[in-house]
């Protein structure tokens, strides 16, 4: 991971070990994982200004970019494909150097298999700069595909055993995974 990606990751652990702090007894009440992720959003949102990232939002479910158009990717079909993702750490646009930092997508481990490999198929495709040089980024206008999120994070939460895993996704690969318990 280069210095932009630690930060991030150290970022996320701080707001999750306050989310586990704070909602242990939310998450093993059964909440949605919306829910959840509202709560994960709230604490990443304090941390912003800690780790110099005032000009960024903590957004759930945010489905838009730039002049309110519906965000868009491209799968491995090469299909435009509407997207919003779980939660995202981004400036909504506003800056045009490192606009995507976070994506995060949580999933509950009884959840089926087909939903958890399309999350970490959504993270691979924001996590890549560019799709066979379609998503065009030079810097000074946005690409019509979202992409370049520096840093990827499914996290899942096995209510039943209180572990979780996290496993973090750069430049389109899967490059670490962990489990522990909360």
């Amino acid at each position: 991971m280069n210095e932009i990606q630690n930060n991030l990751f150290a970022f996320f652990n701080e707001g999750k070990a306050k989310f586990f702090e704070r909602e242990v007894d939310n998450i093993l009440g059964g909440t949605s994982e919306r829910n959840l992720c509202g709560r994960l959003a709230i604490y990443l949102e304090v941390l912003l200004t800690k780790y110099g990232l005032t000009e960024y939002f903590s957004d759930t479910e945010y489905n838009r970019k730039q002049n309110g158009e519906v965000k868009t990717m491209l799968d491995d079909n090469m299909e435009v494909v509407t997207i919003n993702c779980d939660l995202i750490i981004h400036s909504r646009g506003n800056e045009m150097g490192n606009d995507n930092l976070l994506a995060i997508e949580m999933k509950k481990s009884t959840r089926p298999e087909h939903e958890k490999i399309s999350d970490k198929n959504r993270l691979r495709t924001l996590t890549k700069s560019s799709y066979d040089e379609v998503w065009s980024y030079d810097g000074e206008t946005h690409p019509e595909h979202v992409c370049g999120y520096q840093l990827g994070i499914y996290f899942e939460l096995d209510i039943e055993n209180r572990t979780y895993k996290i496993e973090g996704f750069i430049s389109g690969e899967s490059e670490f995974e962990m489990q522990e318990v909360f």
